[in-house]
């Protein structure tokens, strides 16, 4: 499982400059560190949590899982720090028209700030993954007690956002899982989730660049990261326009990391 240490510094600078309480007020922060140009704050009113949707947790392995429920040809297609409301409609539009479930590993702030989409992101039968408050790749030297703030929080945003579902699986910024975050992550229902093949997008290497590390590297193992917001994501977009048609035709199928 590669690493995004390179990815950091804008989540120590909101790590900074947030504190608990000020989260609320910031929630927009993250996406405009990354290089996005966010034009909608935080919005008011997000669903409380709807009994009907409620979700019973329950403990899970705490060892990190790359494998698919779709089996030895499955394809885990994941989805990383948004959700934004620039990509995540179009990513949503292209998974919707190859018939592909797909898993979204989403920043908390970004989730409150937008829970339309994550609404969206579930109505449409697509699994949520807590991707942590500030998205802070140095986080595993970190103390245990920001290591929980960051999931707990962002858990806590997503369930809201989402009118009351919770993450299924947990994945650190960067891969920056320590054997602490793991065993909290799934002490509340959240396998902490890699990945085997990394599609490079938040470098925007072009989308020819992309294809090709996607077709190469997914013998590696099944799960593919890709990303919805931090950045502008019209190579992703692309990418998974192109892709998702040959991996069907190469005889694979679309499934969910198991749990």
């Amino acid at each position: 499982m590669a690493t995004h240490k390179g990815r950091g510094s804008y989540g120590r600078l909101l790590a900074a400059a947030l504190g608990v309480t000020a989260l609320a007020a910031a929630a927009s922060v993250w996406t405009a560190q990354a290089g996005t140009t966010e034009g909608r704050g935080p919005q008011a009113g997000a669903s409380a949590p709807d009994s009907r949707s409620q979700e019973k947790v329950t403990k899970v392995a705490a060892d990190i899982v790359h494998a698919s429920d779709a089996g030895a040809r499955g394809v885990n297609i994941t989805i990383d720090d948004g959700p934004d409301p620039a990509w995540t409609p179009q990513v949503l539009r292209l998974l919707k028209d190859n018939g592909v479930k797909a898993t979204f590993c989403m920043v908390g702030p970004q989730a409150q700030a937008h829970p339309d989409l994550v609404k969206e992101v579930v109505a449409a039968g697509h699994r949520l993954c807590n991707h942590t408050v500030s998205h802070d790749t140095a986080m595993d030297g970190k103390s245990e007690a920001y290591q929980s703030q960051q999931i707990l929080d962002a858990e806590r945003m997503i369930t809201k956002a989402s009118g009351g579902v919770h993450s299924q699986y947990y994945r650190a910024p960067g891969g920056a899982f320590t054997p602490y975050s793991r065993q909290l992550a799934a002490s509340h229902g959240m396998r902490p989730l890699g990945w085997n093949v990394d599609s490079k997008d938040f470098e925007r290497p072009g989308v020819d660049a992309m294809v090709a590390t996607v077709k190469s590297e997914i013998s590696n193992g099944p799960t593919v990261l890709f990303h919805d917001a931090g950045g502008e994501r019209s190579q992703t977009v692309e990418t998974l326009r192109q892709v998702l048609p040959w991996l069907k035709q190469e005889g694979y199928s679309f499934g969910f990391p198991v749990r």
